[in-house]
């Protein structure tokens, strides 16, 4: 079995791509409030809100039990690309490679967003990364719920 994979969905969102990209690129410290119950605070560790490499660390719950999660942020607005790059934090302790990105097309009034995953296991006893892409598209939907009734 390999160690390295990708997962990935799309899923159909109300917001336009200009809109969920903004929050994501320059004001990812609203995210706890879209969506409480997964991630409960984002703090700044390096850099500032609005400037694509800065690094921040994730406070949130997956499975029911709470997680750390520090990530550096690469931004392609031609491409309404968002990726995290895992620098550390609990999955970082299953996982040498854990990337998660959002790309987003317009559709109608809203947008599709894809959802993907890059990782790479330390070894073959690590599940694929199943419970984490459950856990972004959760947050993706809330986000998305939220700017909708904004």
């Amino acid at each position: 079995m390999s160690l390295k994979g990708n997962l990935e969905t799309v899923m159909e969102l109300k917001s336009s791509p200009e809109k969920f990209f903004t929050v994501w690129k320059t004001q990812a410290y609203h995210i706890p409030n879209h969506t409480p119950d997964n991630i409960h605070a984002v703090d700044m560790h390096e850099g500032d809100w609005e400037t694509e490499g800065s690094i921040k660390i994730w406070r949130y719950s997956v499975d029911g039990k709470q997680e750390v999660f520090k990530e550096k942020v690469v931004v392609d607005e031609e491409k309404n690309t968002v990726g995290l790059i895992g620098l550390e934090g609990d999955v970082m302790t299953k996982y040498k490679l854990f990337n998660p990105t959002y790309h987003l097309t317009p559709k109608g009034d809203g947008s599709l967003a894809r959802l993907i995953i890059e990782y790479e296991k330390l070894d073959d006893n690590i599940p694929v990364p199943d419970k984490y892409m459950d856990f972004m598209i959760s947050i993706t939907r809330d986000i998305d719920e939220s700017l909708a009734k904004a």
